[in-house]
């Protein structure tokens, strides 16, 4: 074997390496969005999605310029418990949305997502007022918990967010760095509650499964790359 065949053979062994170890590394995780429809999810209280989420180029974009009863939060059809969710996301300027889990979906008593479901925040931290306030620039848990630091990637880039909700211990990791640990549903965790804007609001953090859902803020954003293991 020649000298070129060697190394196409070392090239191409290094390539199905890689590979494995990719799919090693996905092990168990499976998409929630396909890139091409909003297959899977639905937005709050109603049937379908709203017109204003719209799916380009494999991306779930929120259109601003919807009218609001034509977008709303987003959705999953299943609920989740133990869970770690992986999703890309990245915000025009002066944006605000979510990421919001454990959602018990019953418009009848509670009339938005975050009645009942914890966030983790997506914003534009300099351009959003919002952005101002501790515990509620990206990547808090919203009103909760502030993040240990800001990996956060500049407006326009993409960002790699995952949350780990695991028979109580939740975590936080934004494009490679853990930011939030805490336990839920424990007395540290109801003080957490007593103690934000939520304190007055039944049901919001006591259920142990629920929905996952991707916020209209009525601000652009977009979301790709959603994949999910249940634990």
């Amino acid at each position: 074997m020649n000298l070129y065949r060697i190394s196409a053979a070392l090239l191409l062994t290094a390539m199905i390496s890689s590979n494995s170890n990719a799919q090693k590394k996905e092990k168990g995780f499976v998409p929630l969005f396909d890139g091409k429809t909003t297959t899977g999810w639905h937005t709050y209280g109603r049937n379908l999605a709203g017109q204003g989420w719209k799916v380009e180029d494999g991306t779930l974009h929120l259109d601003p310029a919807a009218k609001k009863e034509d977008a709303g939060d987003l959705v999953t059809d299943k609920e989740y418990g133990n869970f770690h969710l992986k999703i890309d996301w990245k915000v025009a300027p002066n944006s605000n949305s979510g990421i919001l889990f454990h959602i018990k979906e019953d418009p009848a008593k509670y009339h938005q997502t975050y009645s009942t479901g914890p966030e983790m925040q997506v914003i534009d931290n300099d351009g959003h007022p919002d952005g101002k306030i501790i515990k509620h620039r990206a990547g808090d848990l919203y009103d909760l918990v502030k993040s240990t630091s800001e990996p956060v990637k500049p407006v326009g880039e993409w960002n790699t967010a995952e949350i780990i909700s695991n028979k109580g211990k939740l975590e936080f990791i934004l494009n490679g760095v853990k930011i939030v640990s805490t336990t839920q549903f424990d007395a540290n965790w109801k003080a957490l509650i007593a103690g934000s804007k939520f304190a007055s609001w039944e049901g919001f953090g006591t259920f142990t499964s629920g929905k996952i859902s991707l916020q209209d803020h009525e601000n652009e954003v977009w979301f790709r790359n959603i994949l999910i293991k249940e634990l």
